[in-house]
């Protein structure tokens, strides 16, 4: 109990002590409306519109689908980003879904991606479950 109250006393009296760390104080040598080359260009320029027109249209326009849930691809949602740029570790914010699930919309059509959709998935899967089917009569027959 001593140390307690022995802790709380040197804790106020660091407070105490140290209260002109929280006071406002104008700095040295700095004078108003002087800029550094570094200040407001932390992100570089900004574009111009050319670049701005030419930045879009490498990008699809239309709408991104998941096929599995409907959700429609937001670029205010997803950081500002095109779905384009997403990696290939992103999931549907909805329903976790990956990326290859994801499709074009056009008009009332949902097409597909370019990255193989589910096929090869489908295609190891069935191929495993064949060859672990054989080696199972295999082992049975032979062991």
């Amino acid at each position: 109990m001593k140390s307690f109250v022995i802790s709380l006393i040197l804790a106020v009296i660091c407070l105490v002590g140290s209260s002109q760390g929280f006071s406002v104080r104008p700095s040295v040598g700095v004078t108003a409306g002087v800029t550094s080359s570094t200040s407001l260009n932390v992100f570089g320029n900004r574009k111009t519109k050319e670049q701005q027109t030419e930045e879009e249209s490498k990008y699809w326009q239309g709408e991104w689908v998941c096929k599995d849930c409907g959700y429609i691809y937001n670029r205010a949602e997803c950081a500002g980003m095109y779905f384009e740029e997403q990696g290939p570790g992103f999931r549907c914010p909805q329903c976790s879904g990956p990326r290859r699930r994801y499709a074009k919309k056009v008009g009332d059509r949902v097409g597909t991606t370019l990255d193989g959709g589910d096929a090869p998935i489908l295609l190891f899967s069935f191929g495993g479950v064949a060859l672990t089917i054989a080696f199972g009569i295999w082992a049975v027959n032979n062991l």
